[in-house]
């Protein structure tokens, strides 16, 4: 039985989510906290499989909580659970790098957390996150200046042997639990002259995904920005699929555009990859890449098989000891789909030496 902390300054919140977690045979809530200083003792003293975190708090509130259990080098599973999320998407990014795992939008009204859709949401990503990998403190940044480094002589390596890499190409990437901080460590690393367009599902709400996207962008070379209805994809460009949409990429002329269904979820996510993957069965690309970087479940792995039907594809799939959560990528592994598996820090090196660059 998996043992939980519950932060919260709310008593009638609590009670609640105390309530939600109990009637899961699956985790106990071990201890209960009113503030971030309550928690940081109770953090430096005992251990937890999970820890279910406030933002809003009075003496410590979530993201310093955050703050001291990395200076103080405190490994811990965190999940976000607060009122605040839906409407302050800068700040759920914030709680996610500084070593948050997932994140919950917690309804204001405690008797709506009862509803059994939050408490299934709720539960699911709670069991993701306890069966997380520990955070690790050796590098706290997402990406080195080491890697960019090596990276940028990987560049000049491809763009040596350019004859060697042909064909009009798209990098498709999903991901999920842990995926906006694996994402970090892709696409700022990728070149502006990357010789394809990328396009990005990573489950979140709507409201979070141009957060996510405008922090990337401010992070990258490439043009990173949430999918519009319509864009054209672009080489160089990247394109977050909008949180609540399942993104499609369909032909239109000649042009490769952004397209989104309304479709009810599917692998319990929406955006799910699987739409966006098989979307390219009938593209016009000569070879599709695939990544599959972190994430519970298995989304992604049917749309990759159906894709790999009618289209040349190379799936690179992160590997174990560097995800957060080993469950999309392993499923990809477990169906044999993947040409490759990659640590995280080496996926866009990966990815351009299989695209080019311009």
């Amino acid at each position: 039985m998996k043992k939980i902390l519950v932060v919260d300054d709310s008593a009638l919140m609590r009670r609640v989510l105390c309530d939600i977690i109990n009637s899961d045979k699956r985790f106990q809530v071990e201890d209960k906290a009113n503030n971030g200083e309550e928690a940081l003792f109770l953090l430096m003293t005992k251990s937890y499989d999970a820890v279910v975190l406030d933002v809003n708090m009075p003496k410590m509130n979530g993201l310093e909580l955050l703050r001291q259990l990395q200076a103080k080098k405190i490994p811990a599973r965190v999940m976000m659970a607060s009122t605040d999320t839906k409407g302050g998407a800068k700040t759920t990014l914030d709680a996610l790098e500084l070593g948050a795992l997932d994140f919950i939008h917690k309804p204001s009204n405690a008797i709506e957390c009862r509803n059994s859709e939050f408490q299934k949401k709720m539960l699911d990503i709670l069991a993701a996150v306890a069966d997380s990998r520990l955070p690790s403190f050796n590098n706290n940044k997402a990406f080195s200046l080491e890697e960019i480094k090596s990276t940028k002589k990987m560049i000049e390596l491809v763009r040596k042997n350019t004859t060697q890499i042909s064909g009009n190409k798209v990098v498709a990437i999903a991901s999920s639990t842990g995926g906006p901080k694996a994402l970090q460590s892709v696409l700022p690393k990728l070149p502006g002259n990357l010789k394809a367009p990328v396009v990005v599902v990573q489950h979140m709400p709507a409201g979070f995904t141009a957060s996510l996207a405008e922090r990337l962008n401010s992070l990258s070379e490439l043009s990173v920005k949430e999918g519009e209805e319509g864009d054209i994809l672009q080489a160089g460009c990247a394109y977050i699929a909008r949180g609540g949409k399942h993104l499609n990429v369909v032909t239109k002329g000649n042009k490769q555009v952004i397209h989104y269904s309304d479709e009810p979820s599917r692998e319990g996510v929406k955006p799910c990859a699987n739409y966006m993957y098989e979307s390219l069965m009938n593209c016009p690309y000569d070879e599709v890449v695939c990544a599959v970087l972190t994430g519970m479940g298995a989304d992604g792995t049917k749309g990759i098989e159906t894709l790999k039907t009618t289209k040349k594809t190379h799936v690179i799939a992160q590997e174990e000891s560097t995800c957060a959560v080993y469950g999309m990528p392993k499923s990809i592994v477990k169906a044999g789909l993947n040409d490759q598996i990659v640590p995280l820090e080496q996926i866009a090196q990966e990815i351009i030496l299989n695209v080019g660059v311009m």
